[in-house]
């Protein structure tokens, strides 16, 4: 490739071991912020049912797209200013192509969960689609070396764990056709379903990106590309250009809402892939599919779903949910060994070789620390004319849509809502710190 062409005459080296103590810093680390992914991905699809139901899906899906693009390019500038990413780029070009077709994955499963929520609620679509775990476990043993030399208690948790979720997975679809309306209920299944699988595969690019050193700030931002264009073309082709604009005048009252939703995901999006960097695919996946609990406070303490519905459908919607969150946790919480460890570290290696990748680089990743010694080395710290406009300019524009938005009449739990926000923010703040304490987010 003329990429490769351009890059200096390298000869990766092995990545070293990783100290004991560090990598069970960092594992913690990475448990927290799938739980703290969990929080957040769960709040991210609430202000979906704020909105007027005769909005098409392909055009909310659009809106939230734009606020998720927003969301990924003023994050990072915020986090690490963009310097940080030109970095990257030069270390990993070809990093660059997996993200961007990890976004158009991700904008074509978004589709799809607009329609699930929509067919069979929160409280139901969340559990289905993360059966993503299933994949997760999956595509990381086989690329990956996740699980190798794992141990058979791990492998006991990892397998329990995916058959724990599968079966609450089959509660929820059972109890699905309760609630939804008549010749809904399959469509919304079939949805939820298909998006558990695309974001399944989507992992992939994730872990190649953290195997060899990408910080999660710099692949976010260029994940985004994928996205805004695969939904811009989706929504297009779809419903016309001309149709589509008049929809996106109309839907004014409730930008700001679906952009929130945009907003919100990517920060539980970001807590997922430093989870998925630290504790593999495997385990930050289903980890941070708690969100279905999460997803579950949201449709029932706030959007009253399920009001009115028989003892049977609480008992398989309730029993089903905590079924599927112990598996997610007992296959978190079955934590890697060294032995295991030093698996992952070949695939890191293999992945280094195979792209020409500096050697420190691919350590300094693993370890969660800044790349020393290395021409090109760590980026300048300060932040450029570029962040501050995309911090303000962010800023400045989700203030003019809160002040044209408009509240539907419906009945909602404000109390429960802001108790449930009130606990986001917190692990926000707690797990941003730890971030920051122990790998300044690298």
């Amino acid at each position: 490739m003329a990429t490769a062409n351009l890059l200096p005459a390298i000869t990766p080296t092995a990545p070293s071991p990783v100290h004991a103590t560090r990598l069970r810093s960092l594992q913690a680390l990475g448990i927290f912020c799938g739980f703290a992914a969990g929080a957040w991905l769960g709040g991210a699809e609430a202000p979906i049912k704020l909105v007027n139901p005769d909005i098409s899906p392909i055009t909310v899906s659009l809106i939230m797209v734009l606020g998720v693009f927003l969301a990924r390019w003023s994050v990072p500038a915020f986090v690490r200013g963009t310097a940080h990413v030109r970095n990257d780029v030069r270390q990993a070009p070809h990093l660059i192509v997996w993200a961007v077709l990890a976004g158009c994955m991700w904008a074509v499963a978004n589709t799809l969960t607009i329609y699930a929520i929509r067919n069979v609620g929160l409280s139901i679509a969340f559990p289905l689609w993360n059966t993503n775990s299933l994949l997760g476990i999956f595509w990381g043993f086989l690329l990956f070396n996740e699980l190798h030399y794992a141990g058979w208690k791990r492998w006991l948790g990892e397998i329990g764990g995916a058959i724990g979720m599968f079966a609450g997975a089959t509660l929820l679809a059972i109890a699905s056709s309760h609630q939804a309306a008549p010749g809904k209920a399959t469509l919304g299944i079939f949805a939820a379903l298909g998006a558990g699988i695309l974001w399944g595969t989507m992992y992939i690019p994730y872990r190649k990106a953290y195997l060899t050193g990408m910080n999660p700030l710099s692949f976010i931002t260029f994940f985004t590309v994928g996205e805004l264009a695969t939904m811009t073309l989706l929504a297009v082709g779809y419903r016309g250009a001309v149709p589509l604009w008049h929809e996106l005048v109309s839907a004014r009252p409730v930008l700001f809402w679906l952009m929130l939703g945009g907003f919100v995901w990517v920060i539980g999006d970001l807590f997922q892939q430093y989870a998925t960097k630290y504790v593999g695919i495997s385990r930050g996946i289903p980890l941070s599919n708690t969100n279905q609990l999460w997803g579950l406070l949201w449709g029932i303490l706030v959007f009253h779903e399920l009001r009115g519905g028989s003892q049977t459908v609480y008992a398989q919607v309730a029993g089903g949910s905590i079924l599927m969150a112990l598996g997610a946790v007992a296959i978190a919480l079955s934590s890697a060994t060294e032995r295991e460890h030093s698996r992952w570290q070949d695939a890191a290696d293999r992945e280094g070789q195979r792209y020409g990748i500096e050697g420190e680089y691919v350590r300094a990743g693993m370890e969660g620390r800044e790349m020393q010694g290395v021409a090109g080395g760590p980026a300048t710290t300060g932040r450029t004319v570029l962040d501050w406009f995309l911090i303000f300019g962010t800023t400045a524009l989700f203030v003019i849509l809160a002040i044209m938005a408009r509240l539907p009449q419906m009945d909602v739990g404000v109390g429960w809502g802001i108790v449930l926000t009130v606990a986001m923010l917190s692990l926000l703040a707690t797990c941003g710190v730890a971030l920051w304490r122990t790998t300044r987010f690298r």
